[in-house]
């Protein structure tokens, strides 16, 4: 069944959203070579519950951590392990909470130190390819219209999308309908209705988005994008790469008119 909210619901479903955002940030500060997952799932459990936030993820089904940790090659949903994080390596965080009975979930993407260029270009083409299907998530478009869209881009670019995973609703339950894959045709699928949220997940890489349909427009909720080569180039903190690229998405979105 698939539920649209109130604008008090989605106000609800900001707050959980910016508690997952200020968790990573957290993580941003701190990650280094030689940490390892399963030290990342310890600080992301207790920021959250000094938070007043319950996990998400936490006995889902029996799962045993608080956050899902894919490095490299590990498409999503890796869970935390004892294994030193080293240079060059590529860490997606997962995470959600739950904060006034309402779920925030969505994840970063870290590169620590020197990545390998191929991975670097496979990171920069799906960032561009989430854009395109960002574009798409208006008010009577339909789900189609996303997947086509970052299919499309995604393949011009010599990259295929993962078929077997895709994104879904939000709400006071982890997994809502519908399900939003990266793949479709224009045209097809759910038409989208304002205040209809989504979980946009964009699987040849390693990006994750949240995002509310609200007003006729798309209003972020969340957004978590990868670390590149502009963090050292321009010696900035990965916190404060974070808010530098928020603030650039979000000059984006202002400039194709959806916020």
């Amino acid at each position: 069944m698939i539920y649209t909210k109130t604008e008090e619901q989605v106000g609800f479903m900001k707050e959980a959203a910016m508690l997952v955002s200020k968790t990573l940030t957290e993580v941003a500060k701190v990650l280094k070579p030689g940490m390892t997952t399963l030290d990342i799932d310890q600080l992301c459990m207790q920021f959250a519950k000094d938070h007043k936030g319950t996990l998400s993820f936490y006995n889902y089904h029996g799962y045993p951590h608080n956050i899902c940790a894919s490095v490299n090659d590990i498409v999503v949903h890796g869970f935390p392990n004892a294994t030193p994080l080293k240079d060059g390596d590529i860490v997606s965080i997962d995470f959600g909470v739950i904060l006034n009975g309402w779920h925030g979930d969505h994840a970063y993407t870290f590169i620590l130190g020197e990545a390998d260029p191929a991975a670097i270009e496979l990171v920069k083409v799906t960032k561009e390819s989430l854009y395109k299907g960002i574009e798409k998530a208006i008010v009577n478009n339909r789900v189609g219209d996303i997947g086509f869209a970052i299919q499309e881009y995604t393949e011009r670019h010599g990259y295929g999308v993962v078929r077997e995973l895709v994104g879904h609703g939000l709400g006071t339950a982890l997994h809502e309908d519908p399900q939003v894959p990266n793949y479709g045709k224009r045209g097809t699928g759910l038409k989208m209705k304002e205040n209809l949220v989504l979980f946009l997940t964009h699987y040849d890489d390693y990006l994750d988005i949240c995002i509310g349909l609200t007003d006729n427009h798309m209003d972020i909720k969340i957004l978590h994008d990868n670390i590149k080569k502009e963090l050292r180039s321009n010696n900035l903190s990965q916190d404060d790469y974070i808010k530098k690229d928020a603030d650039i998405f979000y000059q984006y979105l202002q400039k194709i008119k959806v916020i």
